[in-house]
């Protein structure tokens, strides 16, 4: 069980309020990036390709889809009961402050993307501009409860970015 807050600010009284776990916390927010202003969704993105940049410097090219994949799936398997927790204690259908969201999608944006900056600007884009636009049906599934929501239209706006990124590779816009 999480801690309890005795003072909930928003209401000016005194109430208890169940905090998230510690965990879940740390997750929905991939370590405080979601507290950032403005933008926390963005810095999420950009916090993702900034350490998918250095962690796939370190990986063979011929493993950095695997790897993207298995990111990208550890962030949906950990980052729905973790943004679940938090939509929970925070009463809030879709916290601005959980980006666990933004770090699955954006992984998604980049599997089997070259690690150039041309590139991961590109899949940055896409997806940013997908996860804000939400073409159907992205905008659907956010309707879904909870952390469940929350997640699975991100991966929605993930995967529109990384069928357009894989077009624009495929006919040479951007070099392989």
């Amino acid at each position: 069980m999480g801690a309890r807050c005795p003072y909930d600010r928003r209401r000016g009284r005194r109430r208890y309020v169940t905090r998230a776990p510690r965990w879940a916390t740390l997750v929905a927010t991939f370590f405080g990036v979601g507290l950032l202003r403005p933008g926390p969704g963005t810095w999420g993105s950009a916090a993702t390709l900034v350490l998918w940049w250095l962690v796939a410097r370190g990986i063979a090219p011929g493993w950095q889809p695997f790897a993207a994949i298995g990111l990208a799936t550890l962030a949906v398997v950990v980052g729905i009961p973790a943004a679940t927790q938090v939509c929970r204690a925070s009463g809030l259908k879709d916290p601005q402050f959980v980006v666990i969201d933004e770090v699955a999608g954006q992984l998604i944006a980049l599997i089997a993307v070259p690690v150039a900056w041309k590139s991961l600007l590109l899949g940055f884009i896409l997806f940013r501009g997908f996860d804000i636009v939400k073409p159907p049906p992205v905008r659907q599934l956010e309707h879904l409860p909870e952390g469940f929501g929350i997640v699975i239209d991100d991966v929605g706006a993930g995967l529109y970015a990384l069928v357009v990124m894989q077009v624009v590779l495929h006919f040479g816009i951007l070099p392989r």
